[in-house]
């Protein structure tokens, strides 16, 4: 019996927009049930790649599939997306229709039989105009259109935008009993709590490249350790950056550093000040995330809250 190809494979994934890289040679599969996420901070690149994963935007070079379909076929990611459910970060809908028309209409081309029971979950004025709804109400309605037909393979571009903490609960709850049904999600964002409460794996994208793919699980146990050390010197945070040193800064009156798990070479350096307090802890995801970021241009971020902005 031959295994179903997996419901998002990407193989040297490309887009350039002019001289200006989207992403580049972005190569990874994502498996049948798995939660799977995307992260990257603002301008990294996700966006571009699921806008070709859509079929919203022609790759410049390397291939795209999602349900075993080439995203660049017309016929093909027609049936495709019949199995999908898309969930944009920039919700948008006719002002000047009400939310049962918008699901009526979602309804008719792709099937409503998780309807009732999803807006008992993320309730919204069903019989008001869109164009009085609150971004939340906005996100609640996109949540209900994106997953009434129950599809197969879900991909969302930072899917808990406007919500409040309560309804974020519900939606990750939700995922998790998709998953338990061996239906597969893939969902770009830079809010490291969700990744951590959901995701099985991730890939981490900066500049347009995979810089990292691997379980959560196993990114923080490679994550290694962060030290906190109070010196009776003021050295520069640079005089304490000894390889391995993934982030370091100095926050008051205490250096930050966040390293692989030999610190030996730290403790070497630190015998050339007087130490008055020294912390040692293991990494969590956000120091993770400082160590592939630490460096990143003004401007990239990285949310370690509940909340996130547009990517």
């Amino acid at each position: 019996m031959t295994s179903a190809p997996p419901p998002v494979e990407v193989d040297g994934l490309t887009k350039y927009y002019g001289d200006v890289r989207g992403v580049e040679d972005l190569t990874f599969s994502v498996e049948s049930g798995e939660i799977f996420g995307f992260l990257g901070p603002n301008g990294a690149g996700k966006s571009t790649a699921i806008r070709v994963l859509l079929g919203l935007l022609k790759p410049t070079d390397g291939q795209a599939r999602i349900l075993g379909r080439d995203v660049t076929d017309r016929n093909e990611l027609r049936n495709a997306k019949q199995q999908l459910g898309y969930l944009p970060s920039d919700v948008s809908f006719y002002d000047r229709v009400t939310g049962a028309t918008v699901l009526d209409y979602f309804g008719r081309i792709r099937g409503e039989q998780r309807r009732t029971e999803l807006l008992e979950r993320f309730p919204v004025p069903l019989d008001r105009n869109v164009k009085a709804y609150s971004s939340g109400n906005r996100q609640k309605l996109a949540i209900v259109a994106t997953f009434m037909h129950d599809p197969e393979l879900a991909i969302m571009d930072e899917p808990t935008s406007g919500l409040d903490p309560l309804v974020q609960n519900e939606f990750y709850a939700l995922l998790e009993e998709r998953q338990e049904r061996g239906q597969t999600s893939f969902f770009s964002s830079h809010v490291l709590s969700e990744v951590r409460r959901v995701c099985d794996r991730v890939g981490i994208i900066r500049d347009g490249q995979l810089i990292e793919l691997d379980t959560v699980t196993n990114i923080l146990e490679a994550g290694g350790t962060v030290v906190t050390v109070r010196l009776a010197e003021e050295p520069p945070v640079s005089a304490l950056e000894v390889p391995g040193t993934g982030h370091a800064e100095r926050i008051d009156d205490a250096y930050r550093l966040v390293l692989s798990r030999e610190f030996d070479p730290l403790i070497d350096r630190l015998h050339e000040y007087t130490v008055l307090d020294l912390e040692v802890r293991e990494a969590s995801i956000e120091d993770v995330f400082m160590h592939f970021y630490g460096d990143a241009d003004d401007g990239e971020s990285i949310e370690t809250s509940a909340h996130s902005s547009e990517s």
